[in-house]
């Protein structure tokens, strides 16, 4: 059984692969996109639990530096849902201890050095050592960049003469939110790349959060839009093999259920280890790319929602946490109006790093991530309780960025001739993020589109070298 050829199928239902088949279909192309769960979003995915709450894959913070995502949510009517919060960086230690970075209006990056040296948290000494790290990171070249992708960001870290209690207090949850990994397991540059960044621009550092479930103001309304303009989503299709022609590229998709779907041309927008799972061995014996995505992995990444029974942070916004295993979190109670829970602390926790609890029960992972949560609000946990929690998990979720293996990171368009990719493994300035999905779908998009036109340019130049050679036949 096959079904009718479209011009393009996608791969991957995230916002990687909605964001592509919006521009596709703004194109007038016709498009399929297949995902194989029950739901869309990707890592951006929630859905309602028994009482009708939302339960989120992650938690997703907007911040002032994105481009590409704001673009498109102007572009569905949809970019007022981001509620921007006040510009801080709050972080929150044990036994109720704070400390915060505020920027100033003064031009970059003069905007973020009274928050530094404001600070009362950190030592002068291990202030001036942050300071003197700043000009590598705001003036190095390209090249300097690049070969800090060759060290861990604690290599670096220590190798500029930053305190180590600054890379403990400051940076570990930073980079923890970031890629959910300590310094010593991530790349240099990534750390560098963001950090600088933030540095060059005042507002690259504020965040926002939507008014409610990415569901109800991105991924549906996003979803909803490309099959108004005829583009046909399928969820639960599993993609099971790929087909190919003789010349490599793709004859169609197999699928779970024995169809074969066709287009003419494939954009992959999947998590790396699927797409891995998918790359046919022809590809990889001849392709180098293809060879050196088996180099990529994903990060085990685990969420965790707590219901209590009173109010415990008071706090409108992310908040940073060295100490144990919550080094980012928010009361979305008070974050996101949708999600207010009658003035009680409704809290949303990313646990990292998370391999070590994958194993354990949902019970155990809720009673750890607690009693964190009691160190750094000791006073008003006191007597509060849980009314109920839920716990994620997800075993590969964004990739690893190992040291050296930025620049395997593939483009938009591969060595296949009807295949593209996307995703926050391929080339883009913001890695996996909600920013650098969207990014790369649209990159993907541009590319396949320049290489529609192309063969159009050349189907229409060999017709017009038929007509004038052999009049009679054409």
């Amino acid at each position: 059984m096959s079904h009718s050829q479209v011009d393009v199928v996608i791969a991957g239902g995230g916002l990687a692969g909605l964001a592509a088949a919006k521009s596709l279909v703004d194109a007038g192309l016709s498009v399929q996109l297949l995902e194989k769960r029950p739901i869309l979003g990707g890592k951006v995915s929630a859905w309602k639990d028994a009482d009708g709450d939302w339960i989120e894959s992650g938690l997703h913070v907007f911040f002032g530096a994105y481009e590409e995502i704001f673009v498109l949510m102007r572009e569905l009517g949809i970019y007022h849902h981001v509620l921007w919060k006040e510009h801080v960086l709050t972080y929150t230690l044990n036994q109720g201890e704070r400390f915060e970075f505020r920027t100033l209006p003064l031009p970059t990056p003069l905007h973020l050095l009274p928050a530094v040296f404001q600070n009362h948290y950190f030592s002068l000494g291990e202030k001036l050592t942050l300071a003197k790290a700043l000009v590598p990171i705001l003036f190095g070249s390209e090249k300097y960049y690049a070969e800090q992708d060759k060290i861990t960001y604690q290599d670096w870290h220590r190798k500029v003469g930053i305190a180590d209690r600054m890379l403990s207090k400051m940076f570990l949850p930073m980079t923890l939110a970031l890629k959910f990994l300590a310094p010593h397991e991530i790349a240099g540059r990534i750390v560098l790349d963001v950090a600088g960044l933030f540095l060059r621009q005042d507002r690259a550092s504020r965040m926002g959060f939507l008014r409610g479930s990415p569901m109800d103001y991105l991924v549906g309304p996003l979803a909803d839009y490309v099959r108004q303009k005829g583009g046909q989503i399928e969820t639960g299709a599993a993609v099971k093999e790929v087909l190919l022609n003789d010349d490599d590229s793709i004859a169609g998709l197999e699928m779970a259920d024995g169809r074969i779907v066709r287009g003419k041309d494939y954009l992959f927008a999947l998590p790396i280890h699927k797409l891995n799972q998918l790359v046919p061995d022809r590809w990889r014996a001849k392709y180098p790319v293809f060879a050196h995505l088996k180099q990529f992995e994903g990060v085990p990444v685990i969420t965790v929602q707590v219901w209590l029974d009173r109010q415990v942070t008071g706090i409108d916004n992310i908040l940073f946490c060295p100490d144990g295993v919550i080094p980012v979190y928010a009361d979305m109670g008070n974050t996101t109006p949708d999600y207010h829970y009658d003035g009680k602390s409704r809290m949303q926790f990313v646990m990292a790093p998370a391999r070590d609890y994958m194993g354990w029960d949902d019970e155990a992972i809720v009673a750890k991530v607690w009693s964190d949560v009691q160190r750094v609000f000791p006073e008003t946990t006191r007597d509060a309780r849980i009314v109920k929690s839920s716990v994620v998990k997800i075993p590969q979720s964004v990739y690893w960025p190992k040291p050296g293996l930025d620049h395997l990171r593939p483009t938009q368009a591969t060595p296949i001739a009807n295949l593209f990719l996307a995703g926050g493994y391929t080339q883009q300035r913001f890695y996996d993020s909600m920013e650098g999905a969207v990014s790369s779908g649209r990159r993907a998009a541009r590319a396949l589109l320049a290489s529609h036109m192309a063969r159009a340019t050349a189907r229409h130049e060999e017709s017009q070298t038929i007509a004038l050679t052999h009049p009679q036949t054409a």
